[in-house]
């Protein structure tokens, strides 16, 4: 039985975050992320256009509670490009925390986009950091390399992948959140609301089994 979804050199697969401080036991844990990973490397083996990305923050980034004297994690404080949510430290440069899951098959990525390294600005899509103006670059070059659909896949639905998935979409990319290979945090109702922000949007949900066929 054929596909649904035939991939082709137009598409790419976006692997967001699967590091080690998103992982059970990390910082920011989320629950169930190092299960897609297998899923994920399936995936990547289909496309001929794979892009990683690593979150990569300085210590002493400005989204880390522990940069402003008596803040703590999961308050909001007014930053110069808006309000911020703070976060335990993670994903800092050049620690195990930031390290990419060891089974994650990143040999088959053109691209590792390292992003969060501006110290004074939060970054969840793979896009555009959280000023909504500093880009990453990634649109450019995929439209360069002739990219018209992105596929986002990893950690987290309600944040980076979400953030990135509409980012896609106000480049003019056709964009898939593949939902089984994803794991959300889902907090506060974050992952409806992230839902119906990227259904308005048109980005479309599909699950790994419109692309990999039917398991057996």
């Amino acid at each position: 039985m054929a596909s649904p979804i035939s991939i082709d050199s137009r598409d790419v697969l976006l692997a967001i975050d699967l590091q080690a401080d998103f992982m059970p036991g990390g910082a920011l844990a989320v629950d169930g992320g190092d299960e897609i990973v297998p899923l994920v490397n399936r995936l990547a083996n289909r496309f001929e256009h794979v892009v990683v990305t690593q979150d990569w923050r300085p210590p002493g980034h400005a989204s880390f509670a522990s940069t402003h004297e008596g803040a703590k994690p999961f308050e909001t404080k007014r930053l110069e490009f808006g309000d911020q949510t703070l976060w335990h430290d993670h994903c800092v440069q050049g620690t195990p925390g930031a390290e990419l899951h060891p089974d994650l098959a990143v040999d088959l990525a053109f691209l590792i986009l390292r992003k969060g390294m501006h110290p004074g600005i939060d970054s969840y899509s793979a896009f555009v950091e959280a000023d909504g103006k500093t880009t990453t670059g990634l649109a450019a070059l995929l439209k360069a390399r002739g990219v018209k659909r992105v596929f986002a896949c990893g950690l987290a639905t309600d944040f980076c992948i979400a953030h990135s998935a509409l980012d896609a979409r106000g480049e003019g990319f056709a964009t898939f959140v593949i939902e089984d290979a994803c794991r959300a945090i889902d907090a506060n109702n974050s992952l409806a609301e992230a839902w119906a922000r990227m259904n308005a949007a048109e980005v479309w949900r599909i699950q790994s089994a419109e692309i990999l066929g039917p398991s057996r």
